[in-house]
C-alpha cells in the first residue's frame, strides 16, 4: 500500500481555480455562499485515507490511531468523511443509507473527539471498544451481517479483528440509476449535502468492485460536473460537455467494476479460463496459444490492480492490456479491427467486450484427451485445452455454463487422478475402469452445452419477440402436456436466462444460480429443458 505522501498525488485539485470556473451565471443565485461552503468542498479532495476504520470494530492499536488521525488532520473533517461514506459503502454494498449514515457519523465522531489536541491516548481504544458492542446489540443500527453473531461470541481484541473482517458480498449488478440532468439539478439545489451523501453512497455500492482509486475519482468528477453545471447560465451545454471529459472514466468504472467482480466470484486461474473462452468465442480461428498470453495477462491485471491503491494501476494496465489485443487480434478479424480503430482505448477495450459471439465454425471434432494426459503433470493444460475447443465450436455457450464445466472438470481430475507413489512428482491415472464417472458426467454435460448454445445463439441471432415465439413453439413441442399457464412459466424461465446470461460479460454472481452445479446434482429445474437443439448430440 502506498504511503500517504505517494497517494496525495491522487486526484490534484485546485479548490480556488475551480471556484473560478464557476463565475459564470453565479450571480442568479442567492445562496451561492451557503452552496460553496457546503458543496464545492468534495472538490478539492486531496487524496484518500488509507486506513478509514473499515467497520465499528477497530483494534485500537496505538498506530492504527495515529495513522488516522494523521489523515483526519490532513483531509479535514468533511472530506474525511465523504471518503468514510465511499469505503464504508463499498464494504457493506448491502446496507442501506440510514445503516451506512450511522456507521460514518459513529466514525467521524470518533476521529474528531480522539484526533483532538489533548485527548486521551485511550480515547481511540475506549471507543472502538464501545462501538464494537454497539455492533452486537440486537438493536445494532449498522449494517446487517450474518457474521455478525458468530463475532459477537468473542471478546476483546478477537471480536473486534472479526467484525473488521466481515464484508458484504457484491451486488449482482450494479443498482445505481442516474437522474436526469433536471433531476439532478432539482435534488442538488434541494438540499446538496443530502444530494452528495446519497449519490456517494448509491454509486459506490453499486460499483463496490472498482478498485478505490477509481471510484474516488469517478464519484469526485461527478459531483464537480453537477455542482458546476446546475448553476451555469447554460446547464444543457455544460452538461453534454461535462459528460464527454468524464467518458472515459465512466467506462473506466464500468469496465473495472465487472473486471474485478469477475475476479472476485472465480479467482485468478478461473478468470484465465472464463477470458480465454470469451476471446475464443468471438474469434474461432485463433488457436489455443495465440490466446492464452492475452487471456494470463488479463488475469494479472484483474491480481495486481482490483485491490491496488496506486492511482493508475487499473487505467494503465487496462490500457496496455487492450493494446496487446488490438496488435495480437486486430490483422485477423475485421470485428476486432474496427474495435481497435478509435483513437481512445477504453472505448476500445469497452467495444470488444461488448463484442457477441461469432457464428459457428466448421471445424473437425475435437481431440479428447486422455486419462494418462488429464493426470499427468500438463494435465491441467490438457483439460482446459480441451473446454477451449468445446467453447471454440460453440461459441453461443454462456460463460457462467462454461464456469460450471470448468468446475466439473477440476473435481473429475480430482477423483479421477490419485497419487499412490508419494515420491512421485505428479498424480499418476488410475484406469478408466476405476473412473466410470468420467463417462457418466459427459453423457449428462454434453447435451446440456448444446442446448445452452442453441439458445444462446437463438437469442442473440434473432429479434427478441421471433426469439420468444420460437421458444415458445419448441416448448410446446417438448411438453405436451403442460397446460398454458405452465408454458408460459417455463417460457419466462428460458428468457429470463437467456436475457441474462447469454450476455457479454454477464454477471457471473447473477448467472450462477441458474446453472445447475453439476451434472448429476441438478439445482432445481433444467433452465435449457425444451429449448431448441438442432443437433441432439454434442461432436466429440
Amino acid at each position: 500500500m502506498l504511503l500517504q505522501e505517494q497517494l496525495c498525488q491522487h486526484l490534484p485539485r485546485d479548490h480556488q481555480t475551480l471556484l473560478g470556473k464557476r463565475s459564470n451565471g453565479v450571480k442568479k443565485l442567492t445562496n451561492l455562499k451557503w452552496i460553496e461552503q457546503h458543496v464545492l468542498w468534495w472538490q478539492s479532495i486531496p487524496c484518500p485515507p488509507l486506513t478509514i476504520p473499515p467497520s465499528p470494530a477497530l483494534s485500537g492499536k496505538a498506530y492504527l490511531r495515529e495513522k488516522v488521525c494523521k489523515e483526519y488532520r490532513i483531509l479535514g473533517k468533511e472530506n474525511f468523511r465523504t471518503l468514510t461514506i465511499i469505503a464504508s459503502s463499498r464494504k457493506y454494498s448491502n446496507g442501506t443509507f440510514e445503516e451506512i449514515g450511522h456507521l460514518v457519523r459513529e466514525l467521524v465522531s470518533l476521529a474528531e473527539k480522539c484526533c483532538a489536541d489533548g485527548a486521551e491516548p485511550s480515547c481511540y481504544d475506549d471507543g472502538s471498544t464501545a462501538l464494537a458492542i454497539k455492533s452486537c446489540r440486537a438493536d445494532s443500527p449498522f449494517p446487517a451481517h450474518p457474521g455478525t453473531a458468530e463475532c459477537c461470541t468473542h471478546q476483546g481484541l478477537e471480536r473486534k479483528l472479526c467484525l473488521a473482517a466481515l464484508r458484504h458480498p457484491p451486488q449482482a449488478l450494479p443498482r445505481y440509476l442516474q437522474p436526469s440532468d433536471k433531476e439532478l439539478c432539482q435534488a442538488f439545489r434541494q438540499d446538496p449535502q443530502e444530494f452528495a451523501d446519497r449519490f456517494l453512497y448509491e454509486y459506490s455500492s453499486s460499483y463496490s468492485q472498482a478498485p478505490l482509486p477509481v471510484l474516488m475519482d469517478s464519484t469526485r468528477t461527478f459531483l464537480s460536473m453537477v455542482s458546476t453545471c446546475c448553476i451555469s447560465s447554460a446547464p444543457s451545454h455544460c452538461f453534454l460537455r461535462e459528460k464527454l471529459e468524464r467518458k472515459t472514466i465512466s467506462l473506466l468504472t464500468l469496465t473495472s467494476n465487472r473486471i474485478c467482480s469477475h475476479f472476485s466470484a472465480y479467482g485468478k486461474d478461473k478468470v484465465t479460463f472464463s477470458y480465454l473462452t470469451s476471446l475464443v468465442q468471438k474469434i474461432p480461428s485463433a488457436s489455443f496459444e495465440d490466446l492464452l498470453p492475452l487471456a494470463e495477462d488479463a488475469a494479472e491485471l484483474s491480481s495486481q490492480c482490483c485491490d491496488s491503491m496506486a492511482e493508475d494501476c487499473m487505467q494503465k494496465k487496462l490500457l496496455e492490456h487492450t493494446t496487446k489485443v488490438c496488435t495480437a487480434l486486430s490483422g485477423r478479424d475485421q470485428r476486432f479491427a474496427d474495435c481497435c480503430k478509435g483513437k481512445n482505448l477504453m472505448e476500445n477495450h469497452f467495444c470488444i467486450l461488448a463484442m457477441l459471439p461469432a457464428p459457428a465454425p466448421q471445424l473437425p471434432e475435437p481431440y479428447e484427451p486422455t486419462n494418462k494426459e488429464l493426470c499427468g503433470k500438463e494435465g491441467a493444460r490438457h483439460a482446459t485445452r480441451f473446454l477451449f475447443e468445446l467453447a471454440r465450436r460453440r461459441p453461443g455457450i454462456p460463460d457462467a455454463v462454461l464456469a460450471k464445466l470448468y468446475d466439473s472438470s477440476e473435481k473429475l481430475r480430482a477423483g479421477c487422478c490419485s497419487t499412490k507413489d508419494p515420491s512421485a512428482s505428479f498424480p499418476s491415472p488410475v484406469t478408466p475402469t476405476l473412473c466410470p464417472q468420467r463417462k457418466r458426467i459427459e453423457a449428462e454435460l454434453f447435451p446440456f452445452l448444446e442446448k445452452a448454445h442453441q439458445l444462446c445463439g437463438q437469442y442473440h441471432q434473432l429479434p427478441f419477440l421471433e426469439f420468444k415465439k420460437r421458444l415458445r413453439e419448441s416448448l410446446a413441442q417438448a411438453e405436451p402436456e403442460a397446460g398454458p399457464a405452465q408454458l408460459e412459466q417455463l417460457l419466462e424461465q428460458r428468457v429470463s436466462f437467456a436475457s441474462t446470461c447469454c450476455l457479454p460479460g454477464a454477471s457471473p454472481l447473477l448467472c450462477a444460480a441458474k446453472v445447475p452445479p453439476h451434472p448429476s446434482l441438478p439445482r432445481g429445474p433444467d433452465p435449457l429443458r425444451g429449448c431448441p437443439s438442432a443437433h441432439p448430440s454434442f461432436p466429440r
